[in-house]
Formats: structure tokens, C-alpha cells, sequence
């Protein structure tokens, strides 16, 4: 009788649609490719709940993806969509030998995969990826998930669920960079400040037009690049008309992920404003990519070179603008976690 393979399913909201989808979830799909290299003889099934819109089993680098296609349709879709992913999980725990489920975020795929999980004996852990450790999560209160369960994207994700839920993930895992994706060669640093993001309120970008218009004063031809796509693009480039700095400023939209790696080791500074960032995969790749990083949120306790946290646009106009003064500004590739030793801290969860 042929024995059933060790397969680890991996379960979230969304995931590529193909190998050329790169813009979609760029560091979990990272993650995904790293864990398999590493572990080859591993079986990875990746079920994804509402994105691509389309229902399918698919290959992905070497990993089956099946999709069910929700299609982010809330109510009575969205229970169907439980309901089959319920289904599939059956048929996967009977046709393979289940080491375990990973969830990424806390929300639906945590709730089916933990109540799935806990009904076979199953090892699930939630991996808490940012907006989820916010207060008004009704996931928390359904599952009522214990500390050893949780994975924490950061130390500031970590304190956030302790401090809102009273709960504390035993387990941090950042995001973690592929390295062989940046090229070797030094670029010229011809972008001033570079950002990347999704367009919307809790991204801040309107604080990033404010300081190109503060550093307009001292460096009229300031060179600045927003990559990224959302509800507030139309806004913001109004907002850089009225502000005189439309000439300054390229939104280039939605990018493909090298693409964006590729402006990051051509700019001499990454521009994070956001509000909120459980860790921000953008700035560990915007360091590695030898920029210097300037945000608002600190999402791990230890301190890295070239990343400067500001709590005001006060402060962070005045540190910008030291910046873009320093003649000898450092570029040199600052690596905060390697995406190879992410997978081996996750993996380890799962086997001795």
C-alpha cells in the first residue's frame, strides 16, 4: 500500500494566480517558495479562499494551489466558501498525512483551520500578519486562540494582540527577503525618495506629498516615485497639483514586485508613512536594497542602520532633509531577516 505523503496545508484569503501574479502578496508568496526549496521532500498545499477569482487547482513553483474562488463576496457566499474549504480539507486529511495547517492573518482561515485542526488532532497556528492584531478582530473572540497558537509578524504585532485581547503570541516570525532577487551591480541612486504601498487612508501618502513639498524648498528638481494603486491615488495626485510638486512626483501605479526592488537600489531613500504596519516586508527590502528608511512605524524592538522612525511630519521632514543633505549618504545593503532562516523558524513549528 502506498504510504500518504507529509504535506503541510497552507490556508489564506489570497494567493498568485500564476508565477507571473508577483504583485499579489509579494512576501508570503516569498515565504512559500523558500519553504519548499528548503524543504523539497515536504508536500505544500496552498488553499486559498477568496483570490484568484476563479475556482481551480493549479501548480505554483512546485506547489498545489487550490482555489475556491470567493471572490470576496461576504454573507451567504462567504459561508459556501467556508464550507468548501471544510470539504477540501476533509478530502486532503484523508488522501495525505497532515503535519499541520498554517493560517496567514487571523480572520476566516484562521476560524476554519483551527475548528478543522482541533476536530482531528491537528498542529494550527495563525500567523497574525498586521491590521489582524487591531482591536474589533470577532475572530479572537470566536476561537479564543491560546499564546502557543500564534505567531506574531513582529515584537509590535505581539504587544498588540497582548494588549488588545489579552493574549500573547508565544511565537515571532517576521517577514523575511529574498536576497537573489536584488541585482548584484551598484545602480545610480537617480530616485531622492521613493514609496510603495497600497493607496489608501491608513498608508498616510498625503504625508508623504507634504514632505516633498517642505524639501521642494531646498531641492526644486527633488526626484520622488509612488508605486502602488488604491482608492486615494486620483486625491493624492490632486493633492500634488495643489501642493505644485505634480512635476515631482511619479505614481507609477501598480508595479511588478522586481520592478519595485529594482527602484528601491535606485533611490537614496524608502518613505514609509503608514499609520499602522504590523512589519512592512517593504522596509527590510528597501534597506537591503541600500536605501535609507524613513517611516512611522518601528515594528521590531531591535535597532537597524539606516532605519530612522519619526512620530511627526515635524520630524519627518527634518530627517529627510538631513538626509537628502549628507553628501556621503551610506547605501550599503542592511539585512534584517533572511527569508531562508524564516522558513526554517516556521518549519520547525511543524517537525522535530
Amino acid at each position: 500500500m502506498k504510504s500518504k505523503r507529509q504535506t503541510l496545508v497552507i490556508l489564506s484569503p489570497g494567493f498568485p494566480k500564476d508565477r507571473s501574479d508577483t504583485a499579489c502578496l509579494p512576501p508570503q508568496q516569498i515565504f512559500v517558495k523558500a519553504l519548499k526549496e528548503i524543504c523539497p521532500g515536504l508536500n505544500i498545499i496552498v488553499l486559498t479562499f477568496q483570490y484568484p477569482f476563479f475556482a481551480a487547482e493549479y501548480e505554483w513553483h512546485g506547489v498545489k494551489v487550490i482555489s475556491i474562488g470567493g471572490k470576496d463576496r461576504g454573507r451567504i457566499y462567504r459561508l459556501v466558501t467556508w464550507i468548501k474549504a471544510w470539504l477540501i480539507l476533509k478530502k486532503l486529511h484523508k488522501e495525505h498525512r497532515l503535519i499541520g495547517q498554517l493560517s496567514f492573518w487571523f480572520g476566516e482561515c484562521a476560524f476554519v483551520g483551527s475548528r478543522f485542526a482541533k476536530k482531528h488532532h491537528l498542529a494550527h497556528y495563525s500567523w497574525l500578519l498586521g491590521q489582524d492584531a487591531r482591536k474589533r478582530n470577532k475572530y479572537f473572540k470566536w476561537i479564543k486562540p491560546k499564546g502557543d497558537e500564534l505567531i506574531a509578524l513582529s515584537d509590535f504585532v505581539a504587544r498588540e494582540v497582548k494588549k488588545n485581547y489579552g493574549v500573547k503570541p508565544l511565537h515571532v516570525i517576521p517577514v523575511g527577503i529574498d536576497t537573489s532577487l536584488f541585482k548584484t551591480t551598484p545602480a545610480k541612486r537617480d530616485v531622492d525618495i521613493l514609496g510603495a504601498g497600497a493607496l489608501i487612508p491608513l498608508k498616510q501618502y498625503d504625508l508623504f506629498i507634504e514632505a516633498i513639498a517642505y524639501l521642494k524648498e531646498d531641492f526644486p528638481n527633488i526626484n520622488a516615485v509612488i508605486c502602488g494603486k488604491g482608492p486615494e491615488m486620483q486625491s493624492l495626485i490632486s493633492m500634488a497639483r495643489a501642493k505644485g510638486v505634480e512635476g515631482n512626483i511619479t505614481f507609477k501605479g501598480e508595479v511588478p514586485h522586481k520592478e519595485v526592488l529594482k527602484l528601491m537600489q535606485r533611490s537614496k531613500i524608502f518613505l514609509h508613512p503608514s499609520g499602522y504596519e504590523g512589519f512592512g516586508a517593504v522596509i527590510s527590502e528597501a534597506l537591503y536594497g541600500g536605501a535609507q528608511v524613513v517611516s512611522s512605524c518601528k515594528p521590531m524592538d531591535k535597532e537597524y542602520r539606516h532605519h530612522f522612525v519619526v512620530k511627526s511630519q515635524g520630524e519627518m521632514n527634518a530627517r529627510l532633509l538631513s538626509l537628502l543633505k549628507n553628501k556621503k549618504l551610506d547605501h550599503d545593503p542592511v539585512l534584517m531577516c533572511s527569508i531562508e532562516q524564516i522558513a526554517k523558524n516556521m518549519i520547525s513549528l511543524f517537525v522535530d
